[in-house]
Order: structure tokens, then C-alpha cells, then sequence
């Protein structure tokens, strides 16, 4: 028996404009953490927040980034007994973000163009840039807020 597929229509043109700044549509309530938190801090803030990056900061300015990634990799995996639970305890207080953060990274400023911001997440190497204005942190983009911008635009209306 035969089935046709249904076919996909998009009805009006989406109304995100790739050449806007990157500031219309970035994250701008951050959860940061300075470079001496502790892992344990990381960790409590990716499990209550439901987000995947963390920007590091001293006194406002962007020091690195830790992404949920890095912080998976300190974990090294599974915990089989009650042992090594206490050991991984141990480290995840006594070693800080610095350890695992992200030093080299990409930044924008508010004024940049979301098609930047789309070709160094073509790259593939990053999933969130910082937005900086001079040395401030003011904002974070990622692949996410592009999804969500594009799922939320009132304007995209899709048949079947």
C-alpha cells in the first residue's frame, strides 16, 4: 500500500532578520561565576537553571566559559560505589571553573549581526558566543536563542 507524504508549506516568510543585531535577540539575564567557584557551583547552577553555558567573570569582565560539556568531561562518567561518590564530592569542591573553563573564545559585541553569529556557529567549534561592549559582559547567543527565536515568530505560519 502506497502513502503519500504529507507535504510541508511555509505560508508567509519568516520575519527574523539575520542582518539585525545580535542584541535583539541574545540572552540577557546570565548566570555567571568568577574563576575561584567551585565545579560544585557549576554544577548546581546547570542542574536548577536548564542551561549548557556558564560565562566566567572578575569584576564584570569575561574571563572564559564553561559549557555543560566541559564540566560533563571533569565528571569522567559513572559513580559505582558510595567511595567514589565521596571522592568526586572532593573534587567538585575543591577544584574551581578555572580548571575547566574555556579561555580562547569568541565574542561579539551588541551591535554585531545575527548572520555573524550564524557563521561562527556553522564552524561547528562554538554553541554560545559572549556579547561584550568594550570589556562588559552583557549579553550571551547561542544556537538555542536562534531556534527559539525562529519557534516563536508569530509570523512563520507551516501547513501540512
Amino acid at each position: 500500500m502506497y502513502h503519500e507524504k504529507p507535504k510541508f508549506v511555509i505560508t508567509k516568510l519568516i520575519k527574523m532578520n539575520i542582518l539585525n543585531p545580535v542584541s535583539e535577540i541574545m540572552s540577557k539575564t546570565l548566570y555567571t561565576l568568577s574563576p575561584s567557584s567551585s565545579i560544585a557551583d557549576a554544577a548546581k547552577i546547570f542542574q536548577s537553571k536548564r542551561i549548557h553555558h556558564i560565562p566566567i567573570t572578575l569584576a564584570g569582565k569575561l574571563e572564559g566559559i564553561v559549557s555543560k560539556s566541559d564540566y560533563l568531561f571533569f565528571r569522567r562518567g559513572f559513580l559505582d560505589s558510595q567511595e567514589d561518590e565521596k571522592i568526586e564530592e572532593i573534587r567538585m569542591n575543591n577544584y574551581t571553573v578555572d580548571h575547566i573553563m574555556t579561555k580562547g573564545i569568541a565574542k561579539l559585541e551588541p551591535t554585531s549581526k545575527i548572520n555573524v553569529a550564524l557563521e561562527l556557529f556553522k564552524e561547528n567549534i562554538f554553541h554560545a558566543i559572549p556579547i561584550v561592549d568594550g570589556d562588559e559582559l552583557v549579553g550571551l547567543i547561542t544556537t538555542y536563542d536562534i531556534v527559539n527565536h525562529l519557534a516563536e515568530d508569530k509570523e512563520a505560519i507551516a501547513e501540512y
